[in-house]
């Protein structure tokens, strides 16, 4: 997936924003390009999971859908851990098997990480992400 920039920069602003409690959101775009980012309430607000407020999950993807786009990531943070998948993301991936999985982690507050997984029968792969 390519993906600007900008979009880094406001999902890691989504993050911080969200502290202490991991942030969610939806990635939309076209061609494996990513071009717009929403911000989905985490229903859970927890530091350790995230749930996407089902009707924010709805919106997300209509108005991805209404911009002629597709579904191309699910983002959410790690507050405290790597910017790998844990168990629990890896057993909530299974309703969205096509989707690639972007975390934000902000283990080291002044370097936040970004990584990118595909998150297919309960295996962890790594995706292509390409910063532009």
């Amino acid at each position: 997936m390519r993906i600007a920039q900008g979009l880094i920069d406001e999902m890691v602003a989504h993050a911080r924003e969200d502290l202490p409690n991991e942030c969610c959101g939806m990635v939309g775009g076209r061609d494996g390009e990513a071009t717009r980012l929403i911000r989905v309430e985490n229903a859970a607000a927890s530091p350790l999971r995230f749930e996407m407020d089902p009707q924010g999950q709805y919106d997300a993807l209509k108005e991805i859908e209404a911009d002629g786009g597709e579904l191309l990531a699910i983002y959410h943070s790690h507050t405290k851990s790597a910017a790998y998948p844990s168990q629990t993301d890896v057993n909530q991936a299974v309703n969205w098997p096509d989707a690639i999985y972007l975390i934000v982690s902000l283990q080291d507050q002044a370097a936040p990480d970004v990584k990118a997984y595909w998150l297919k029968d309960l295996r962890i792969a790594d995706a292509e992400l390409v910063v532009e």
